[in-house]
């Protein structure tokens, strides 16, 4: 069904000038930030529209990132399920092996257009933080990546990759030592250095302009993957599914498609061990509105404001707080959200890894968990695209030893 200008309008619409997206977003920071932001705002508005940075950012996508990313059927996934086709967007094919280096890029760029010599980022399953290590070797930029010390223990590949490419990791020892708590000191450090500094955040969240910059830096997995299904199928997908920690990826892929009544879309959230408090990072099935490091919106808080410990397998999904996009789109209806639990992500992980051939990351593969049901109850004529943002070598040591094997 073709898309109307009334939507299409109301979509390039948000978020407003104040950077809400109806009751979500905003500016919620520090007054010594608030010169940052602006400069940033302003300095996206230029880029955003010239030409020259366009191709420079096309030229780096293409030659440094590898894109465009495969669109896969999942021809074994799909036998498996005995329902819908199962298409799998690759972008778990890119350099450092994730969407993450799409946003990494285009903010280093703004870094060098601003004249910001040192970068600084939070990380929490590791692959922002090796995607802006990557592009900040690449452009001769000094770099700093806060990570909390619980997710360094998971994910000491990427810690590694990410020295490796000059990057400095500072552990976080505070708090559930974990991606919320190194946001928190990212933010500590850029306050610090502010005039020196650009901050590179890794998702769809935080403060004007964030949200809309990492949104539109990631579009072009939905632009592909509009095209390429078109290409393959000769229509739309019935259905798209994306992981949601802050949502980057995932309103990367869906935004595309929002002007496309026909296309179901579902971001799926980090179910843990069950819905109880302390045990997920479901925002969605357990959250309220509030204020977190920057924005407006959903949060795992208790009836006082305090935040509440989150859980997941995945260490990228492991936050109390969602992007203000997400909770817009999820109240008018336009995107549906799910969670998947702990262990059916480590069943999916390993049956995707013996059936197709690709280990996804943990991330991942809570969309594929339910995009797997979705195909389950739909028939051999539907189709369905599941994003798959990162590969799973980051991952393969905390599955085997979840799983009691030693390596």
């Amino acid at each position: 069904m073709p898309a109307t200008s009334a939507p299409r309008a109301a979509r390039f619409s948000l978020p407003d000038a104040a950077g809400h997206f109806g009751p979500y977003g905003g500016i919620f920071v520090p007054e010594t930030l608030m010169a940052a932001l602006e400069e940033l705002e302003t300095v996206y508005g230029e880029a955003r529209v010239d030409p020259l940075f366009q191709k420079e950012l096309r030229r780096h996508l293409s030659e440094f990132a590898g894109r465009p990313t495969p669109l896969y059927f999942a021809e074994r996934l799909t036998q498996h399920c005995g329902g819908a086709k199962i298409y799998l967007k690759r972008e778990d094919l890119l350099h450092t092996g994730a969407h993450k280096i799409n946003n990494a890029i285009g903010q280093a760029l703004l870094a060098v257009r601003m004249g910001k010599k040192r970068v600084i980022a939070e990380t929490g399953a590791g692959q922002h933080g090796v995607a802006t290590a990557s592009v900040c070797a690449k452009f001769g930029l000094e770099c700093v990546v806060y990570m909390g010390a619980v997710d360094m223990e998971r994910q000491a590949l990427n810690v590694f990759r990410m020295r490796l490419m000059g990057a400095e990791v500072r552990s976080v020892d505070a708090g559930q030592k974990t991606l919320k708590e190194a946001i928190n000191e990212a933010m500590r450090d850029w306050v610090t250095n502010v005039r020196t500094t650009h901050y590179i955040l890794g998702t769809a969240y935080g403060a004007k302009p964030y949200p809309e910059m990492v949104r539109d830096f990631h579009r072009v997995i939905g632009a592909e993957a509009k095209e390429q299904i078109l290409a393959r199928e000769g229509r739309l997908p019935d259905e798209l599914v994306a992981c949601v920690g802050g949502g980057s990826n995932a309103i990367g892929l869906f935004f595309e498609f929002l002007d496309e009544p026909s296309v179901k879309m579902t971001g799926v959230e980090a179910g843990g061990r069950g819905i109880r408090k302390g045990d997920h990072a479901a925002r969605f099935a357990g959250g309220k509105l509030g204020v977190l490091q920057g924005c407006k919106t959903y949060i795992l808080q208790d009836p006082d404001g305090q935040i509440e410990l989150t859980h997941s397998v995945s260490a990228g999904l492991d936050y109390a707080a969602v992007g203000p996009e997400h909770a817009f789109y999820r109240d008018k209806g336009r995107i549906d959200y799910a969670y998947a639990t702990d262990d059916e992500v480590l069943e999916t992980f390993q049956l995707c890894s013996r059936l197709e051939g690709i280990i996804p990351a943990l991330e991942s593969t809570h969309a594929l968990v339910h995009g797997m049901k979705r195909a389950r109850a739909l028939g051999p004529e539907k189709i369905i695209i599941v994003n798959l943002s990162g590969r799973g070598d980051k991952d393969v040591q905390q599955v085997a030893k979840l799983l009691g094997e030693k390596l």
